[in-house]
């Protein structure tokens, strides 16, 4: 049986709305996406760490409960677990503040059993950040050579900018790594300055891989791919956007539960998709993508991943 295994941090997210606490949802933006995935019935496993506090032992529950294999989830017993604090604005986006109290960086783990096609999730400041690379890559590499599909999410949020020198060599090292790579134009901008998808994928993306996704808020994803094809989905008007604190991290579970779906393997991502897998595969992306903007929460409603499992 086919798994996806993902590898990145935890946090709380306590969400604000007019200044004032709304919620405190666990949460990572590969966490979020294995916990969709979970609830909709797939094979998961989580690499992480966190601390040994009562944050610490309810994300761990939080996993567990939701059907997210957490025994490689490295609890440290002399750290605080990382807190995230998201304001969201009139539209419903949100800003951010991390806290985080470990006394050093690091990332011990037994290495979760790889096979031919399972997928593999990574992204966001965890799979640059120097201190931890030498495991990150090991185990990016690790899995590459057993033959799964890496999916690089970049997610480089603008609190990073002034490092994009120090992190270019590890941004470029996971293009390179990756088969399949979704970044929104935000991230773009703080690392290259630019935002233009064609711009992007030219000049920072097409040398490592070809198959590449932009996301642009409520504005059309685009897709550029193999032997110049490319593509633009309109995102579907919302009128029911409760927070878009997940919205990303949900096409990405969308985007891997539809890979999985339409069984595409290693080989057919090597040689190139039709442009119907492809619109599949992005289609299964927005509907995740539009549920989790429903709520509060930072993963698929039950209902919806009820809705999936009987079809």
């Amino acid at each position: 049986m086919r798994k996806v295994i993902g590898i990145g941090e935890t946090v709380l997210d306590i969400i604000f709305k007019d200044d004032q606490p709304m919620a405190a949802v666990p949460g990572g933006s590969t966490f979020n996406c294995l916990i969709s995935l979970g609830r909709c019935g797939v094979n998961t496993s989580f690499i992480s760490e966190t601390g040994n506090d009562r944050v610490g032992q309810r994300i761990i529950r939080f996993l567990e409960e939701n059907g997210v294999d957490a025994t490689s989830v490295s609890v440290y017993p002399d750290s605080k677990s990382p807190l995230s604090l998201a304001f969201l604005n009139e539209r419903n986006d949100a800003e951010y503040i991390f806290y985080k109290d470990h006394p050093r960086d690091r990332l011990d783990f037994n290495y979760p059993e790889v096979n031919q096609d399972d997928i593999v999730v990574f992204g966001s400041y965890y799979a640059v950040n120097p201190v931890i690379r030498p495991q990150v890559h090991g185990f990016l590499d690790y899995a590459r050579q057993h033959g799964a599909i890496l999916y690089y999410d970049v997610n480089f949020r603008s609190s990073h900018k002034d490092e994009v020198l120090k992190l270019t060599p590890n941004i470029l090292d996971n293009l390179d790594l990756a088969d399949i790579v979704r970044g929104s134009t935000e991230d773009f901008e703080v690392m290259f300055r630019k935002t233009d998808p064609d711009a992007i994928y030219r000049s920072q993306i097409c040398f490592y891989t070809k198959k590449f996704i932009c996301t642009n808020g409520s504005e059309p994803v685009e897709l550029r791919a193999d032997n110049g094809f490319k593509k633009q989905y309109p995102i579907q008007k919302n009128d029911q956007v409760v927070s878009t604190i997940g919205a990303g991290d949900n096409f990405n579970a969308g985007f891997i539960y539809g890979l999985m779906k339409q069984n595409i393997t290693r080989e057919e991502i090597d040689n190139g998709l039709t442009e119907q897998q492809w619109d599949a595969v992005i289609s299964s992306a927005m509907q995740f993508s539009a549920n989790v903007c429903k709520s509060i929460n930072n993963y698929v409603d039950e209902d919806f991943a009820k809705n999936l499992k009987q079809q």
